[in-house]
């Protein structure tokens, strides 16, 4: 079908309604992230053709810089990226037919909508803007920020009225890819199986190259050339919602079926994979190779969606100071002991002192060190208070003082600052009932979108269970699960890295960190799933404390996730933890020795 050109009459609308019949969906993705590679929508656009492009530009992070631009000129509250990519880009999209979706309108869509218009009329490249709201919710008490999470539909009625261009405000990751399939199909808001695969493919997609092989415990076995520039991925939806995760010809990056499993596993949870247009049963995806770069995912089956909305609310949380010590050669520890023990001192002397203080010793020198870097390792103080001068000078002045009367060879990576303000993000549920999404559409009118019907099963909540593997909280949702393998005969083992035999990945979900790890056999598989409990993972890793952990089995994906609730604290804009967003936790476990089959060792 000729796709070039804006798509504008009757009947050229209509021609491409019956070819949409008769062949999927082919939707990309161009940003995983604001700040992501900003080449990227062009590279898309003039790699392959595509019938819609789509970019997240939305974390939790994402939302509280928007809230804080917004703070300081009210026309803002927006990723600006996205504005100049479609400087650049706005004419060829135009030019190939490819409409684009994006959730770049962060706390004011109209506000973006409004930008790309002037954008349109000063390139002189005409093209029918869209955007959709009613996202953004009263503030809490002391917020700066409070958006639901919405679906879809929105983004589907504004592609159904003809738009070239949708932006949104706080849609979920995987609503830019089941809106436009929903359109595509014109599926209905109960065909959840359907959707729940879109839900699936967006999931693999809002990443970027995440799912092409950046981020991946196995990069050593791909060829360097084809990590320098990952492409970014793609898939081809069907009408029953079926995929397939691909990407454009001769693109960097590998596209197989562990890298769509790690990404599958990126800050999820358990079996049910709950959002605002269906319920996506992760129990149920199957993978399959479907040719070079090209992994097909099948028999995902969908439910209900639950009767509440996640709404993340985003809020100042208090004023932060850091200062990294470096501590060279000899008497790694006692310089430490020394430098805490001066600090505490001249907070003790000061009228105003921060109220949470705490330090981390990095022990990252190495003895008889060829260079003073690899001879040094470094003590990291951090302060928080409500209080800007509590953290101010009063941190900044303990340190610089500390010059000439410390330890030997005293010096810090950076000169202490005055403070900076932190965030906090916490998340809510409403009911659906009570979110009124709504599209307004090109030509100007706005259509309310309904709520889709309702049920399914709350976080956290719902029939689920696993054979007691041990005594540790391990859940899965058990009615259409295969059986579990029989546990591994006793034999030879050996002290071995875990991540010689299993790939993990690990990210946020507010405070709470989840760390996917898979396996690539069979073998391996029977032997993880008895190996590697909750009390296990405890044991490899002593950060975790007394920290509630619950472990999910995905069957189907040879795969294990662990939720650990509060590990970072109070969410990735608090920075409190050396890694805020618990991206290098699943790496860290891998990195861990444990007893493995030699069986298994290959």
């Amino acid at each position: 079908m000729d796709r070039g050109g804006r798509i504008g009459d009757e009947g050229e609308r209509g021609r491409e309604r019956e070819a949409r019949v008769v062949r999927p969906l082919r939707i990309g993705n161009a940003s995983g992230f604001y700040g992501d590679r900003f080449d990227a929508m062009r590279e898309m656009l003039t790699g392959g053709p595509l019938d819609v492009l789509t970019g997240d530009y939305l974390a939790e992070l994402t939302l509280l810089i928007l809230g804080r631009d917004r703070l300081r000129d009210p026309r803002l509250g927006y990723a600006k990226t996205f504005l100049r990519q479609l400087e650049e880009c706005l004419g060829l999209a135009r030019e190939r037919g490819v409409r684009i979706v994006a959730n770049a309108g962060g706390l004011n869509p109209a506000g973006l909508a409004d930008a790309v218009r002037e954008l349109s009329a000063r390139l002189d490249v005409p093209v029918r803007v869209a955007h959709v709201e009613g996202d953004a919710l009263p503030l809490p008490e002391g917020a700066l920020t409070a958006n639901a999470y919405l679906g879809g539909a929105g983004i589907a009625a504004c592609l159904r009225a003809g738009a070239d261009i949708v932006v949104t405000g706080r849609v979920t990751d995987a609503a830019l890819v089941t809106g436009p399939a929903a359109w595509w199909f014109d599926w209905g808001p109960e065909e959840y199986d359907a959707l729940a695969g879109a839900v699936v493919a967006g999931h693999v997609l809002e990443c970027g190259a995440q799912a092409t092989g950046g981020n991946y415990s196995f990069f050593t076995e791909f060829a360097r050339r084809d990590l320098v520039r990952p492409g970014f991925p793609l898939a081809e939806i069907h009408a029953d919602g079926t995929s397939v995760i691909t990407k454009h010809p001769g693109t960097g990056g590998v596209v197989d079926t562990g890298t769509v499993t790690a990404q599958l596993l990126y800050e999820t949870s358990g079996a049910r994979y709950a959002g605002p247009d269906v319920t996506a049963r992760l129990d149920t995806v199957r993978l399959d190779p479907d040719g070079p770069d090209r992994v097909r995912i099948s028999g995902v089956r969908g439910e209900a969606p639950p009767p509440t909305l996640k709404v993340g609310i985003s809020r100042i949380g208090g004023w932060r100071n850091e200062v990294v010590f470096v501590l060279t050669g000899l008497d790694v520890e006692e310089k430490a002991e020394l430098v805490r023990e001066q600090v505490a001192d001249a907070f003790a002397r000061a009228k105003c002192r921060p109220a949470h203080v705490s330090w981390e010793l990095s022990r990252t020198d190495r003895a008889d060190a060829s260079t003073e870097e690899c001879a040094s390792a470094l003590l990291r103080l951090v302060v928080r208070d409500a209080d800007p001068e509590a953290v101010g000078r009063v941190v900044s002045g303990a340190a610089v003082e500390l010059a000439l009367s410390s330890y030997p060879g005293f010096h810090v990576t950076a000169p202490p600052s005055k403070g900076a303000p932190y965030g906090v993000f916490s998340a809510a549920y409403v009911d659906a009932g009570a979110v009124e999404q709504v599209a307004v559409l090109p030509s100007g009118a706005r259509q309310s979108i309904p709520a889709a019907p309702r049920g399914g099963v709350r976080k956290g909540v719902g029939p689920l269970s696993e054979p007691d593997l041990s005594s540790v909280a391990s859940v899965s949702s058990a009615a259409s699960l295969p059986p579990l393998p029989p546990v591994v005969a006793s034999g030879p083992t050996r002290q071995v890295p875990l991540g010689a035999v299993v790939g993990a990945r690990s990210g946020d979900k507010g405070g709470d960190v989840n760390v996917g790890v898979w396996a690539r056999s069979e073998g391996v598989w029977a032997w993880l799933v008895h190996a590697v409990t909750v009390d296990c993972f405890r044991q490899l890793l002593p950060e975790v404390g007394g920290l509630v952990v619950v472990r999910h089995v995905l069957p189907n994906l040879w795969a294990l996730n662990f939720v650990v609730e509060g590990l970072l604290g109070e969410g990735v804009a608090s920075r409190a933890r050396f890694d805020p967003q618990g991206k290098g936790v699943g790496e860290w476990l891998r990195s861990r020795v444990v007893a493995v089959p030699v069986d298994l060792l290959g």
